[in-house]
């Protein structure tokens, strides 16, 4: 397993969670490889806020703090798994309760890409009034949207902008 590429799935996993996609494949990917149970909202609930702070604190650069309360409430439990033929660094335990796990290993994917190892980044949507965040993996790291939409959205209304401006 590509160390990098699961720092990347775990933070995007964060992701998803605080733009409230749970039901995304990598979502479920994730607790099904790790046999871990659907979270319950009461689960979300306890997590959300301090997660999105932290995926907040993560996409803005800093500051450190966040991503530190969520690691003391979720401290890792790394471990060598080797679930999928080859081993590899785990932050949780398979079949631990779904906030635990989930806790666990978005804190810890959170910390290592707060500090820079390995080279992933998260984003803001940068379309007006859009609270998402991203995972920016393109080649030269430019992503500025969450999805097609809100780039498309932002395009037409600066389009409109211009046509109004020249008009």
């Amino acid at each position: 397993m590509d160390y990098a590429s699961y720092i990347a799935n775990l933070t995007q996993l964060a992701v998803d969670l605080v733009n409230g996609d749970l039901r995304s494949d990598l979502v479920r990917s994730l607790l099904g490889e790790h046999e871990t149970a659907d979270p319950a909202p009461d689960d979300l609930a306890a997590l959300g806020p301090g997660l999105r702070e932290a995926v907040a604190a993560v996409a803005d650069g800093g500051p450190v703090a966040p991503v530190n309360r969520l690691l003391g409430r979720f401290p890792p439990d790394m471990h060598v798994s080797g679930h999928d033929g080859s081993p590899h660094l785990h932050f949780a335990r398979n079949g631990e309760a779904p906030a635990a796990w989930l806790g666990r290993s978005c804190a810890a994917a959170l910390a290592q890409v707060i500090c820079g190892d390995p080279a992933v980044t998260v984003g803001r949507c940068q379309a007006a009034g859009c609270p998402r965040f991203y995972v920016d993996e393109s080649r030269n790291r430019s992503r500025r949207f969450c999805g097609n939409a809100c780039a498309s959205r932002t395009t037409v209304a600066a389009h409109r902008a211009r046509r109004r401006d020249a008009g």
